[in-house]
This record gives structure tokens, C-alpha cells and sequence, in this order.
């Protein structure tokens, strides 16, 4: 749809030449009567010239629509001039998350086809919406415009970002369910039982339990070169005194279960609040990664509290606690006391001490995502 207006220049024409011509009729000034004709006509002409439709086709892409926070994200416009004589000028504006952004492109000849690339900011997390794209045509003198909205609203997904840091400690995997001591090295350990579905490993029945229940049932094995994950995000707004706190905080979360699942651990992310609970089995491919980052894109700072759910047993073996300055510690220190390793990460903008423990648990500080994931490296990944 396209719509065409005067610019405040054309209506200052307008204003300026209807009152010139009455009052040149009226006191019989032909001179007066024919300036406000000529500013009249000139607005009239301005108007003309953008009613038609704008001889371009244009084209707008947005890429990539999965992108991290503060990643690289482009919209393309590819305009096509038709035939014409006079070269085109065109403003372009892009709508993203209901702020504007504008687009230069340069004066578009007759035929000629022109391809512009503009970022899309990807500051905030989350789902952004992208379009629709304004196309402005300025008309003779610049008495007059013409809008027209062209392509469709597109969403792009944001992330957050995957940060480097090495991987879980080894020789962690708890001996059995309820046990506190540590699988070191060799052999496995069941762990519970399942239902036989089509393509099991038939070498992995429990014939005992399946002979009972007349069900097949597959043993559920603990590997200890593979220690589970569990990522405990607290989510809760006033553990976050700075919002940006937040983001931190999340960050280190997805690039905790992200080098996890790179290295085949099966990882669980819960929030403190409730609102998450998501599981990957070992052996997950990036894929199934990006579904833990989609979570955690949409994922908002909770304002009431939720009840959390306990880390299951099966998930003890390595359990990082990632919270803010004004989180309530000492609840989330029980969570991590429970693991064979446990691990609180707090984003604190002035830590009194990087790496310091309580109990059992190690406490990491810092006060950024960058920061932590480097203690990390240091205390825990060694």
C-alpha cells in the first residue's frame, strides 16, 4: 500500500499560496493572485509527481534468523529500477522491535539494480521482530512523499552468547543412586530402569526386572567417563541489582551446557523459579543444543517465586549454580552441596575473592560472564 503526503514544506506551501490568492482576489493584486497560484500548483505538481507507483521492485531478506547476542545479523534491500528517465531517490526505515532503523541507499538510476546490506541490532535476547520495511519516495522540491510498506515481519531469534571454557571434571560419576562417593575410573553402575523401545541395545536388558513385570526393561547405565550436568540458573529478578547482571548470568549458563554437550555429557538446565526444565540424554547433537539456547533466549527474569525442582539423583554428579550478587545463597549452596561436585558461579561487580569455598562447595565470583567462565577454567576444569 502506498501513501502519498505533503511534506511539512509542501504544507507551508499550501498554507502560504490558498490565503495570498484570496486576498490578492479580494484587494485585486494579480500579482499577489498569482504567487499563491504558482506555491499552490507547486504543491499540486510535488504531489503528482509521487502519485504514481514507484518504477522499482524491491526485494528485502533478513540473515541469518538464529543469531548470538551481539552476533552479526543483516537485512539485504535489492531495489530494481524500471524504465525511466529520471533516476529515483529513495529513504528506507526498517522496523525492529518497534524501533526504527535507517537504511541509506544511493540514488537508484533508470534499470539499475542496487543491494543494500544493514545491520539489525541484536542487543536484547530474545524474539525480535523485523519489519515491515518503509520505503519513502521524495517528490518535486521536496513538497511531497511517498510511503510504501514492503516486505513482510520476520522473526529473528537471539540467542545468548556461546562463550569459550573448558570442559566438566573427570572421574566424578557418583557409584549409585543416593551414594556420595566418587566412580574414579573403570566399569559402570545401574542407575534405573526404562521400557524397551524398537532399536535398544538387546545386550542391555534387565532380564531380572523384565521376567517380573512381563514388560522388557533397559538398564540405564552410569558411565563414569561421562558425568552428568546440571545447570541450576537462578532467574529470579532481585538476584540481579544491574539487568545486565542477567544476561551474564544466562551466558555462562549456555556455555556451560553447550561445551557439555559438545563433549557427550547429558546435560539438565533448570531454572531457580520453575519455569525451565530441560534434559538431553549423552550423545546429543547441536541440534538439540540449540534447543537449550532457544530456551534461554526466551528465558525472562522472574518477578515472583516459583517452586524449584531438586536436582534429581541421577543428575548429582556435577552441579554448577549460577546466580547474581542479591541471590539467595544460602538456599543454592544446599542445591549444589548435594553433588559430588558442586559449584556456585556469581556475577558480583565487586567480588571480595575470585575463588573461595564453602564446605564442599566451590564459589566462583566475578563480574562478568567472561570472568567467571575463566575461574571456571582455573578451579574446576583441571
Amino acid at each position: 500500500m502506498t501513501r502519498v503526503r505533503l511534506t511539512a514544506r509542501g504544507l507551508g506551501a499550501v498554507v502560504l499560496g490558498v490565503p495570498l490568492v484570496a486576498v490578492g482576489l479580494w484587494w485585486r493584486y494579480p500579482g499577489v493572485v498569482g504567487l499563491g497560484v504558482a506555491l499552490t500548483a507547486l504543491a499540486l505538481a510535488g504531489v503528482l509527481s509521487v502519485l504514481a507507483r514507484a518504477p522499482v521492485v524491491p526485494k528485502r531478506t533478513v540473515r541469518p534468523r538464529t543469531v548470538q547476542r551481539l552476533g552479526t545479523c543483516t537485512g539485504v534491500i535489492e531495489l530494481t529500477g524500471a524504465s525511466r528517465r529520471f533516476p529515483v531517490l529513495f529513504d528506507a526505515t526498517d522496523d525492529v522491535a518497534g524501533a526504527p532503523v535507517a537504511v541509506d541507499i544511493p540514488l537508484l538510476d533508470p534499470g539499475q539494480r542496487v543491494k543494500v546490506e544493514y545491520p539489525i541490532p541484536t542487543h536484547t535476547r530474545g524474539l525480535l521482530k523485523v519489519g515491515p520495511l518503509t520505503l519513502s519516495r521524495r517528490g518535486l522540491a521536496g513538497l511531497a512523499h511517498a510511503r510504501t510498506v514492503v516486505g513482510d515481519v520476520v522473526e529473528v531469534r537471539v540467542v545468548p552468547r556461546v562463550l569459550p571454557v573448558r570442559g566438566l571434571p573427570g572421574g566424578v560419576k557418583r557409584g549409585h543412586v543416593g551414594a556420595d562417593e566418587r566412580v574414579e575410573r573403570g566399569g559402570t553402575d545401574l542407575v534405573g530402569l526404562r521400557e524397551y523401545v524398537p532399536g535398544d541395545d538387546l545386550r542391555r536388558l534387565h532380564w531380572a526386572t523384565s521376567a517380573r513385570t512381563g514388560t522388557l526393561m533397559i538398564r540405564e547405565d552410569a558411565d563414569p567417563a561421562r558425568p552428568h550436568l546440571a545447570v541450576v540458573l537462578d532467574d529470579h529478578a532481585d538476584g540481579y541489582p544491574d539487568p545486565k547482571d542477567f544476561e551474564d548470568a544466562v551466558e555462562v549458563a549456555a556455555s556451560l551446557v553447550t561445551v557439555a554437550i559438545a563433549e557427550g555429557h547429558p546435560v539438565r538446565l533448570l531454572s531457580a523459579s520453575g519455569a525451565v526444565d530441560v534434559e538431553l540424554p549423552a550423545g546429543a547433537v547441536d541440534a538439540d543444543a540449540s534447543v537449550l539456547l532457544a530456551v534461554l533466549a526466551d528465558l525472562k527474569a522472574a518477578t515472583d517465586r516459583g517452586v524449584p525442582r531438586p536436582v534429581p539423583v541421577r543428575d548429582l554428579d556435577v552441579v554448577a549454580v549460577v546466580c547474581g550478587e542479591g541471590s539467595d545463597l544460602s538456599a543454592l549452596l544446599l542445591e549444589a552441596g548435594r553433588a559430588s561436585v558442586g559449584v556456585v558461579l556469581s556475577v558480583d561487580p565487586s567480588p571480595a575473592a575470585a575463588i573461595s569455598a564453602i564446605g564442599a562447595v566451590l564459589v566462583l565470583r566475578a563480574p562478568n560472564a567472561e570472568g567467571l567462565l575463566s575461574a571456571w577454567n582455573t578451579a574446576v576444569s583441571r
